[in-house]
């Protein structure tokens, strides 16, 4: 269990930093104020954890501990939208249509409403 947890934080670690130099790097390059250093972030965390799941269904391409070590960690700490879509695409894969968007629209209107309510918390103390 102690070996999963270092491919995690190891991963998450190298994640992180990628997305903040990344993030950085694209925001500074335009002229605006619309999020496109997260929104590439996560697009391209999305084509990674989509280049893991690929891999890790071709057999013997990847091992188990590199599937935890770039999906769980690189691509959790890159971004953590790439885990949503890789689940909702999952569902969507096994027919779940109802749960899929039931997922989607909670995690969307409750985070949301999760961090305004975190912030009028904090604002009224």
């Amino acid at each position: 269990m102690w070996k999963t947890i270092v491919y995690v934080a190891v991963g998450s670690a190298i994640g992180g930093v990628g997305r903040f130099l990344l993030q950085q790097f694209i925001q500074r390059r335009v002229d605006s104020t619309f999020p496109y250093g997260t929104l590439y972030v996560n697009l391209i965390g999305c084509f990674i954890i989509g280049l893991v799941v690929g891999l890790a269904d071709k057999g013997n391409v990847l091992s188990p501990q590199g599937r935890i070590f770039l999906a769980a960690g690189f691509c959790g700490g890159f971004t953590t939208f790439s885990s949503f879509i890789s689940e909702n695409r999952s569902m969507l894969q096994g027919g779940e249509l109802l749960n899929t968007f039931i997922y989607i629209s909670v995690s969307v209107v409750a985070g949301l409403i999760a961090t305004t309510l975190g912030i009028l918390l904090i604002k009224n103390l």
